[in-house]
Protein backbone atom coordinates (compact mmCIF):
# COMPACT_ATOMS: atom_id res chain seq x y z
CA UNK A 1 0.00 0.00 0.00
CA UNK A 2 1.35 3.60 -1.02
CA UNK A 3 0.08 6.85 0.93
CA UNK A 4 0.76 9.69 -1.30
CA UNK A 5 0.47 13.95 -1.14
CA UNK A 6 -0.49 15.59 -4.24
CA UNK A 7 -0.27 19.12 -4.83
CA UNK A 8 -2.69 20.30 -7.46
CA UNK A 9 -2.82 23.42 -9.32
CA UNK A 10 -4.78 25.09 -12.22
CA UNK A 11 -4.44 28.75 -13.76
CA UNK A 12 -5.55 28.17 -16.96
CA UNK A 13 -9.28 27.09 -18.29
CA UNK A 14 -11.75 25.97 -15.72
CA UNK A 15 -9.75 25.73 -12.88
CA UNK A 16 -11.60 24.29 -10.74
CA UNK A 17 -12.75 21.49 -12.82
CA UNK A 18 -9.35 20.73 -13.80
CA UNK A 19 -8.37 20.21 -9.96
CA UNK A 20 -12.21 18.36 -9.56
CA UNK A 21 -10.87 16.00 -12.39
CA UNK A 22 -7.99 14.65 -10.57
CA UNK A 23 -10.49 13.74 -7.30
CA UNK A 24 -13.07 12.51 -9.79
CA UNK A 25 -10.23 9.69 -11.21
CA UNK A 26 -8.79 8.87 -7.66
CA UNK A 27 -12.38 8.24 -6.69
CA UNK A 28 -12.48 6.29 -3.27
CA UNK A 29 -8.64 6.32 -3.20
CA UNK A 30 -9.06 9.74 -1.76
CA UNK A 31 -8.36 9.97 1.72
CA UNK A 32 -8.33 13.57 2.61
CA UNK A 33 -9.27 17.03 0.36
CA UNK A 34 -7.66 20.71 1.43
CA UNK A 35 -9.89 23.68 0.51
CA UNK A 36 -9.34 25.25 -2.47
CA UNK A 37 -6.82 28.26 -1.99
CA UNK A 38 -5.62 30.94 -4.90
CA UNK A 39 -1.97 32.13 -5.13
CA UNK A 40 -0.22 34.16 -7.27
CA UNK A 41 2.02 32.14 -9.45
CA UNK A 42 5.18 30.69 -8.55
CA UNK A 43 8.46 31.14 -9.79
CA UNK A 44 8.70 34.56 -11.84
CA UNK A 45 6.66 34.01 -14.80
CA UNK A 46 3.83 36.84 -15.55
CA UNK A 47 0.84 34.90 -15.34
CA UNK A 48 -3.06 34.70 -13.53
CA UNK A 49 -2.96 33.29 -10.64
CA UNK A 50 -3.70 29.62 -9.76
CA UNK A 51 -6.01 27.57 -7.84
CA UNK A 52 -4.44 25.06 -5.49
CA UNK A 53 -5.21 21.84 -3.30
CA UNK A 54 -4.12 19.23 -1.59
CA UNK A 55 -5.06 15.76 -1.85
CA UNK A 56 -3.71 12.63 -0.07
CA UNK A 57 -4.82 9.10 -1.56
CA UNK A 58 -3.66 5.74 -1.13
CA UNK A 59 -3.52 2.53 -3.34
CA UNK A 60 -2.26 -0.80 -2.80
CA UNK A 61 -1.40 -0.83 -6.64
CA UNK A 62 1.11 1.95 -6.97
CA UNK A 63 4.31 2.94 -5.90
CA UNK A 64 6.19 6.05 -6.05
CA UNK A 65 7.12 5.78 -10.09
CA UNK A 66 3.01 4.38 -10.54
CA UNK A 67 1.61 7.33 -9.25
CA UNK A 68 4.30 9.70 -11.23
CA UNK A 69 3.02 8.04 -14.55
CA UNK A 70 -0.85 8.33 -12.40
CA UNK A 71 -0.07 12.16 -12.49
CA UNK A 72 1.36 12.29 -16.12
CA UNK A 73 -1.69 10.92 -17.59
CA UNK A 74 -3.30 13.29 -15.37
CA UNK A 75 -1.96 16.27 -17.09
CA UNK A 76 -1.98 14.67 -20.46
CA UNK A 77 -5.66 14.72 -19.94
CA UNK A 78 -5.83 18.17 -19.10
CA UNK A 79 -4.01 19.02 -22.17
CA UNK A 80 -1.33 20.16 -20.01
CA UNK A 81 1.58 22.01 -22.22
CA UNK A 82 5.09 21.67 -21.18
CA UNK A 83 6.64 25.13 -22.61
CA UNK A 84 7.98 27.40 -20.61
CA UNK A 85 9.46 26.15 -16.80
CA UNK A 86 7.00 27.32 -14.04
CA UNK A 87 4.98 28.91 -16.88
CA UNK A 88 0.93 28.59 -16.84
CA UNK A 89 -0.79 25.52 -17.21
CA UNK A 90 -4.33 23.68 -17.16
CA UNK A 91 -3.12 21.15 -14.52
CA UNK A 92 -0.12 20.82 -12.34
CA UNK A 93 -0.03 17.20 -9.99
CA UNK A 94 3.18 17.24 -8.26
CA UNK A 95 4.01 14.55 -6.05
CA UNK A 96 5.13 16.02 -2.78
CA UNK A 97 5.36 12.79 -0.41
CA UNK A 98 4.78 9.10 -0.96
CA UNK A 99 4.59 6.73 1.52
CA UNK A 100 5.18 2.59 2.02
CA UNK A 101 2.62 1.27 4.28
CA UNK A 102 3.58 -2.67 5.98
CA UNK A 103 3.07 -4.42 8.97
CA UNK A 104 6.05 -2.23 10.30
CA UNK A 105 4.88 0.78 9.69
CA UNK A 106 5.35 3.57 7.29
CA UNK A 107 8.25 4.64 5.79
CA UNK A 108 8.87 7.39 3.03
CA UNK A 109 9.87 6.36 -0.22
CA UNK A 110 12.99 8.37 -1.04
CA UNK A 111 14.16 8.58 -4.69
CA UNK A 112 16.66 11.25 -6.59
CA UNK A 113 16.07 9.01 -10.02
CA UNK A 114 15.65 11.19 -12.93
CA UNK A 115 11.83 12.35 -13.44
CA UNK A 116 10.86 10.98 -9.68
CA UNK A 117 12.55 13.13 -7.02
CA UNK A 118 10.97 12.02 -3.46
CA UNK A 119 10.03 14.08 -1.33
CA UNK A 120 9.38 17.01 -3.67
CA UNK A 121 12.58 18.84 -4.04
CA UNK A 122 10.96 22.53 -3.68
CA UNK A 123 7.74 21.28 -1.68
CA UNK A 124 9.50 22.80 1.53
CA UNK A 125 9.77 26.47 -0.22
CA UNK A 126 6.24 26.64 -1.47
CA UNK A 127 3.59 28.51 0.81
CA UNK A 128 0.70 27.56 -1.40
CA UNK A 129 1.66 23.31 -1.07
CA UNK A 130 2.72 23.37 3.20
CA UNK A 131 -0.57 25.65 3.92
CA UNK A 132 -3.20 23.59 2.26
CA UNK A 133 -1.47 20.23 3.75
CA UNK A 134 -1.16 21.42 7.03
CA UNK A 135 -5.45 22.12 6.67
CA UNK A 136 -5.92 18.39 5.88
CA UNK A 137 -2.64 17.16 8.23
CA UNK A 138 -1.93 18.95 10.62
CA UNK A 139 1.35 16.90 12.02
CA UNK A 140 2.43 16.24 8.80
CA UNK A 141 6.05 15.57 8.22
CA UNK A 142 8.54 16.04 4.99
CA UNK A 143 11.99 15.03 4.67
CA UNK A 144 14.40 17.74 3.97
CA UNK A 145 17.68 17.69 4.18
CA UNK A 146 18.53 16.73 7.40
CA UNK A 147 15.30 14.63 7.86
CA UNK A 148 11.83 14.78 9.09
CA UNK A 149 10.83 18.37 9.63
CA UNK A 150 6.94 19.63 10.73
CA UNK A 151 5.59 20.52 7.91
CA UNK A 152 4.21 23.67 10.05
CA UNK A 153 7.76 24.78 11.19
CA UNK A 154 9.12 24.46 7.39
CA UNK A 155 6.28 26.86 6.65
CA UNK A 156 7.12 29.72 9.80
CA UNK A 157 10.18 29.87 8.17
CA UNK A 158 8.99 31.37 5.18
CA UNK A 159 8.54 34.81 4.02
CA UNK A 160 5.49 36.56 6.01
CA UNK A 161 4.37 37.46 1.99
CA UNK A 162 4.30 34.23 0.47
CA UNK A 163 2.39 32.45 3.67
CA UNK A 164 -0.18 35.77 3.05
CA UNK A 165 -0.41 35.26 -0.77
CA UNK A 166 -2.36 31.71 0.03
CA UNK A 167 -5.79 32.63 0.33
CA UNK A 168 -8.47 30.21 1.02
CA UNK A 169 -11.37 30.44 -1.39
CA UNK A 170 -14.88 28.93 -0.89
CA UNK A 171 -14.68 26.88 -3.64
CA UNK A 172 -14.81 22.81 -2.70
CA UNK A 173 -13.66 19.93 -4.24
CA UNK A 174 -15.59 16.96 -4.15
CA UNK A 175 -14.37 13.50 -3.50
CA UNK A 176 -16.75 11.24 -5.31
CA UNK A 177 -16.04 7.87 -3.79
CA UNK A 178 -15.65 5.51 -6.95
CA UNK A 179 -13.03 2.77 -7.87
CA UNK A 180 -9.84 4.65 -8.36
CA UNK A 181 -8.65 4.46 -12.68
CA UNK A 182 -5.04 3.81 -12.06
Amino acid sequence: MTRVVLSIGSNIGDRLAWLQSVLDRLGSAVRAVSGVYETAAWGGVEQGPFLNAVVIAEDPTLDGRGWLRWAQEMEQAADRVRGQRWGPRTLDVDLISCYETSAAGETDVISLENGLRLPHPLAHLRAFVMIPWLAVDPAAQLTVTGGKQPVAKLLAQLDVADRAGVQLTGLVLEPRGETPET
